[in-house]
């Protein structure tokens, strides 16, 4: 039985993203960001500011982006001046990334910006709902 667009769960999903999606790229624009820039600045000065130095392997990780795709965007961060890639003594294989001064100064900002697109767009669901099912959702193994 197939169901209606508007009773299809996947298809909603759809519609919703692309409207957050759109949301977080109106809030970044202004602050010289891609999204995906912004999640990988984010992560990265999210680990600095808790004494870790990642690799780009363990940034991908964390953010879950494709390992070559975070390379990229990581030079274009570094040609931006936000991050810095240095190889890494223990192995000069791998780039441990820092982030400079101004990618410490932008990044609360545009986490304040995306923090406030999501109190907006999620804000008629209770906030604890919201996380326990994106979080479920995040987590499911197919």
């Amino acid at each position: 039985m197939s169901l209606a667009p508007g009773e299809s769960p996947g298809f909603l999903l759809w519609h919703a993203t692309l409207r957050w999606q759109r949301e977080i790229a109106a809030a970044l624009g202004p602050l010289g960001l891609t999204h995906v820039q912004f999640v990988l600045l984010a992560c990265t000065w999210w680990l600095n500011t808790h004494d870790e130095r990642p690799n780009q392997l363990a940034l991908a990780r964390q953010a879950g982006t494709d390992v070559k795709m975070t390379s990229q965007v990581l030079r274009a961060l570094e040609a931006k001046g936000l991050i810095e890639r240095e190889i890494d003594r223990a192995d000069t294989r791998a780039k441990r990334l820092r982030v400079t001064s101004a990618g410490a100064e932008l990044a609360p900002r545009a986490i304040a910006a995306v923090e406030e697109v999501d109190a907006r767009f999620f804000g008629p669901v209770v906030r604890d709902d919201a996380v326990a099912l994106l979080g479920r959702l995040a987590r499911c193994e197919s």
